[in-house]
């Protein structure tokens, strides 16, 4: 029974003498875990993550078994390999970077204004892509979230006006001059057309995704815009967000789609991220 106290005591000593860096250390390691975790699991890294944990082993049981040739080549194997994974890594980690940069993990608090103005702007687009894609017009719509686009609304023109279908059709247009840029939506309103795009980096898309696709898949690569794509060649509406393509729409699942990326989670009841995989498609694009 002594020895029980005493270990208790010992135990709240221990306790005790946590300071307060070191919960902050500790939240800081769970929190690196936690990004290393969800940057697996959004792409097809867990191959990649799946060798890495054999090489490792490997290195182990060549140091354990004294295979002092093989345990040489892996450890320099090893050293090189922490650059080749921020090459292969390049477009999470920019991403990563520019939405804690700017306050991409902060939740937005919409106003009742700011609700009803994205719920119509929602539903213009929806049947603005209705139409493009019925006439096979190409379009590329950009929702703005936590992360601001100011750097790609100053390459385009400024309109600032409510979100309107016939507002959308009439920029996209074939014969419009700002048709072959993007629209940018900021808060539901259009802040900007003819907006440049950052193509996408992603040497893994499929060659029949055109220029309207990569720009937009580009752009959701850098930042967490919800990002609409209505092909000129097949009149299809795709959606990326987090550099995932999501393609061949309908009407219904798009708006669906619209809803839970751009309400908030307490309107919806629901999570904001519907992608959890990379689709490629088939089909010509553009």
């Amino acid at each position: 029974m002594e020895n029980f106290l005493e270990n208790i005591k010992q135990a709240f000593g221990y306790i005790g003498a946590i300071r307060i860096v070191d919960v902050i250390d500790i939240l800081l390691v769970a929190a690196l875990f936690y990004f290393l975790i969800t940057l697996i699991r959004r792409t097809q890294s867990y191959r990649v993550f799946q060798g890495i944990i054999i090489l490792l082993l490997a290195l182990w049981l060549s140091g354990e078994l004294q295979l002092y040739a093989v345990n040489f080549i892996l450890r320099n194997t090893v050293s090189l390999g922490l650059l080749a994974l921020v090459i292969l890594f390049q477009p999470e980690i920019r991403r990563f970077l520019a939405k804690l940069g700017t306050g991409g993990s902060v939740t937005r608090l919409f106003s009742g204004a700011q609700m009803l103005t994205t719920e119509a702007a929602i539903t213009q687009t929806v049947l603005a892509c209705a139409d493009l894609s019925a006439t096979r017009t190409g379009a590329l719509i950009i929702f703005e979230r936590d992360n601001r686009l100011d750097d790609q609304i100053r390459t385009g023109t400024v309109i600032n006006a409510e979100t309107t279908a016939e507002l959308l059709k009439n920029i996209f247009y074939p014969k419009a001059p700002l048709h072959d840029g993007a629209v940018i939506v900021r808060k539901g309103r259009i802040q900007a057309a003819g907006c440049m795009l950052p193509l996408s980096g992603n040497t893994n898309l499929s060659r029949e995704l055109g220029m309207r696709h990569r720009a937009g898949i580009g752009m959701s690569e850098v930042s967490d815009a919800v990002v609409v794509i209505v092909s000129e060649e097949t009149g299809s509406i795709s959606v990326a967000t987090e550099g995932m393509l999501k393609r061949h729409l309908s009407q219904e699942t798009f708006e669906k789609l619209l809803h839970n990326e751009l309400m908030s989670e307490e309107e919806e009841g629901a999570p904001r991220r519907l992608f959890r995989r990379r689709e490629k498609g088939d089909g010509n694009e553009s």
